[in-house]
């Protein structure tokens, strides 16, 4: 993908109401407060698997489940992924201490042995969390296949070019291909 495909998609989703997104994947910083870091880890495990545009739906009942102090399960009929958010909720000022002690040559690793955090989810968690990657997932795979590159090569050379961070890049591919632009 040149550059200029890129910006031009970029200027299409920031037309398309998608600009606070995008100004978020740009500002994106690191977690102050267990709560901030339950929504980033419970937002990853929930949007695993799921339709973005579905996964937006539950989490606001989950949101409101909890504010209630009633649980997951009885918001979210997936048992696995309730237990897992449940328990990060109930555990959240513990996981964000260990969160806060982890090198950063770790992250990656600490991420991963984390309840319904995959390969491929630990790099969606730790972009949320603030690191710049890219989630090579279908369709960041799909799309930089289609120009003989892997996501890391793709985002990372047209973020080095564009100026923007490689995160932001990801989501600018991610969501005109969640779309159907590309």
């Amino acid at each position: 993908m040149s550059p200029e495909k890129y910006l031009d998609l970029k200027e299409v989703l920031l037309n398309a109401g998608y600009d606070k997104e995008i100004a978020w994947s740009e500002a994106v910083k690191p977690p102050k407060t267990a709560l901030a870091f339950f929504h980033e880890y419970a937002w990853v495990v929930l949007n695993s698997g799921m339709k973005n545009q579905v996964a937006s739906g539950i989490w606001y009942r989950i949101l409101g489940a909890l504010e209630r102090n009633c649980t997951v399960r009885a918001v979210f009929n997936h048992p696995g992924k309730a237990a897992a958010i449940q328990d990060a909720w109930d555990n959240r000022e513990k996981l964000f201490q260990e969160y806060q002690i982890q090198p950063t040559d770790k992250l990656l690793d600490w991420l991963q042995s984390l309840p319904w955090i995959g390969q491929i989810t630990k790099y969606h968690l730790a972009k949320n969390l603030g690191l710049d990657f890219c989630k090579p997932d279908r369709h960041l795979v799909r799309v930089s296949g289609q120009y003989g590159r892997t996501p890391e090569g793709l985002c990372g050379e047209l973020a080095r070019i564009t100026g923007d961070r490689i995160g932001t890049v990801d989501y600018v591919i991610w969501r005109a291909a969640n779309l159907g632009m590309i």
